[in-house]
C-alpha cells in the first residue's frame, strides 16, 4: 500500500489528526505509534508462543495461558480503535492478498502456493486495509 494511501486510510479512524512531536514543524500522524505497537505485539506474541514449545507441559500452561490473556487484550484494543489483525497462514496465496510475497520468485506460476508463515500482519480499519502484511510462501506441490 502507497504511503498515501495507507495515511489515508489510518485517517479514517483517528480522525485524521496529528501529534506534535515537540520538535518544531514536526508530526507525526496520530494512529501511526498504535499501528506500530500492535504489528511489534504480534510479532513478540508469535516469538513468545515458539518460545512456550520449549517448555515443560507443566511450565507451558501457565505461559501460555498468559500469551491468550496478552493477545486477547491486544485484540480488544485494537477492536476499540476500529482495528483488527489478520494473519494469512495456511491459506492458498491469492495476487490479491494485501500482503506481499518475499518469495514469490521462487515458484513457478504454475504451482499452487500457499500462504507459510507471515511476517508481518495485515492490519485493517473499517474502510479497508491500514497496512499491508509481509508473508512467506510455499508450494503445495513440494510438501
Amino acid at each position: 500500500m502507497q504511503g498515501t494511501q495507507r495515511l489515508f486510510a489510518a485517517s479514517a479512524f483517528c480522525g485524521g489528526g496529528h501529534m506534535d512531536t515537540g520538535v518544531e514543524g514536526a508530526t507525526v500522524d496520530a494512529c501511526q505509534p498504535l499501528i506500530d505497537i500492535a504489528v511489534e505485539s504480534w510479532r513478540f506474541a508469535k516469538i513468545f508462543a515458539k518460545v512456550l514449545t520449549k517448555l515443560d507441559a507443566g511450565e507451558a500452561g501457565r505461559y501460555t495461558n498468559q500469551l491468550r490473556y496478552f493477545q486477547k487484550r491486544l485484540d480488544d484494543s485494537l477492536q476499540a480503535a476500529g482495528l483488527r489483525l489478520v494473519n494469512l497462514e495456511g491459506q492458498d496465496y491469492d495476487l490479491g492478498m494485501a500482503a506481499s510475497a518475499l518469495n514469490i520468485g521462487d515458484y513457478g506460476t504454475d504451482e499452487q502456493l500457499y500462504v507459510e508463515q507471515m511476517v508481518e500482519p495485515i492490519l485493517m480499519g473499517a474502510n479497508g486495509v491500514v497496512k499491508a502484511g509481509t508473508m512467506l510462501l510455499a508450494s503445495r506441490s513440494r510438501t
